[in-house]
């Protein structure tokens, strides 16, 4: 089997394709063999206004291109723009090693793999941002 395999839990939501879907009481798994289509886990969407820091703002470009919002090539310098600025600030190891997958991510159109090397860069900037109060 190929394609992309989702796994989700009960009453879990998905867009595909513009259209939202709701899992059942059980836990089961999709498997999706349209390629290219555009999917977006809803537990994992970032709305509209919680995008107020960087690295929420680059997850949401990734986001659209997912939702089928906006368009992959658009969205490329974008998505590689805003990864490179949080580059100059967050410039730990771990963050390096995130942030280079999800411009590896980009630059092979796997946009859910760099919503999800980005994602990883939440909690840290939370707490970066807690320790510098405005």
């Amino acid at each position: 089997m190929s394609g992309l395999v989702l796994k989700l839990g009960p009453k879990e939501r998905v867009l595909i394709n513009g259209a939202v879907i709701e899992n059942g009481d059980r836990r089961s798994r999709l498997a999706i063999m349209t390629p290219n289509a555009h999917i977006l886990r809803l537990r994992d969407a970032i709305h509209p206004g919680e995008v107020n820091t960087p690295v929420r703002r680059v997850c949401y470009i990734a986001q659209l291109v997912l939702s089928g919002d906006a368009d992959a090539e658009e969205a490329r310098m974008q998505l590689l723009r805003g990864i490179e600025q949080l580059s100059q600030v967050l410039t730990d190891h771990d963050s390096r090693a995130q942030l280079n997958l999800a411009t590896a991510a980009v630059l092979e159109d796997q946009h859910y793999q760099a919503l999800k090397a980005l994602r990883s860069l939440l909690p840290r900037e939370e707490r970066l941002l807690a320790a510098c109060p405005q």
